[in-house]
């Protein structure tokens, strides 16, 4: 089976695509699709289908290219992704990408503040992926890992790419007590993390 369908590579495509003129052309960084290399996507795919977690959350869609990522071995794992965004013009995009991918009904997009979500939920979470505003990294941290069950994963994007920014949140995340990882050198830096019993 391809890892990506045929439906899913061609959303891919475009999205890379398009991030990559906006970064060519200086789009100002809080408009452009930010997202994560190919090679992270086929990481966060990878992680997925071997730790078969039931329910994902994604703390920050942009385009949604992870998303599909997460989204499609979803499927293959019988799981399902929640994904925050509060910039409307990026949940459009992202409805739109998940919905051309064929992946809109494993996928839901969230849109509003995460910090609201994230406190109103109680159900645990098996996998959090974050990528958002390298500020609120410390912040969404102190949020994710009460919810994240045993044996469930944390994965963080920019951790060498923005070493400086996410100095303190990388330290609080590796010296979490309830919390074992590292930082993986793919892509800008992938920190990794599982949640202990």
């Amino acid at each position: 089976m391809e890892m990506i369908d045929a439906r899913g590579r061609a959303v891919l495509d475009r999205l890379e695509g398009r991030d990559a003129r906006e970064r060519d052309s200086g789009v100002e960084r809080g408009q452009r699709l930010r997202q994560v290399t190919p090679d992270v996507g086929i990481f966060l795919h990878t992680l997925i289908l071997a730790a078969r977690p039931p329910t994902i959350v994604e703390i920050g869609t942009s385009g949604g290219y992870s998303t599909i990522w997460l989204a499609s071995a979803a499927r293959q794992a019988g799981a399902t992704v929640t994904t925050l965004e509060i910039d409307p013009v990026k949940v459009e995009t992202a409805r739109e990408s998940l919905s051309d991918a064929g992946l809109a009904e494993v996928a839901t997009v969230v849109e509003g503040d995460a910090f609201v979500w994230l406190r109103e939920r109680a159900e645990t979470v098996d996998f959090a992926f974050l990528d958002a505003e390298k500020e609120d990294y410390l912040a969404f941290l102190g949020l994710v890992v009460p919810l994240i069950s045993a044996g469930g994963l944390l994965v963080a994007d920019n951790l060498t790419s923005h070493a400086e920014d996410l100095e303190a949140f990388r330290q609080a995340a590796l010296s979490d007590p309830r919390l074992s990882g590292l930082v993986v050198p793919i892509g800008r830096g992938e920190l990794v993390a599982v949640r202990l019993a």
